[in-house]
């Protein structure tokens, strides 16, 4: 398992599925249509989702060592 970093090639909102599917080994359209389909249940999922975009540091910020 790799480390969780959102990364800076083929995200397409904040990089949050993408960064999740590479951390599980699974395609970042299989994490997408999990999340919209969690959507469908009562629950904070965006909450969820924006909270994670905060808390994962991006990729380029990763790899030099900053998390801000």
């Amino acid at each position: 398992m790799t480390a969780l970093a959102r990364p800076t090639h083929g995200r397409m909102i904040g990089g949050v599925c993408a960064a999740l599917a590479r951390r599980f080994g699974t395609s970042a359209t299989t994490m997408r249509v999990i999340f919209l389909l969690s959507c469908l249940l009562p629950g904070p999922q965006f909450l969820l989702y924006i909270a994670l975009w905060i808390l994962f540091p991006s990729e380029d910020k990763a790899a030099s060592g900053t998390a801000w």
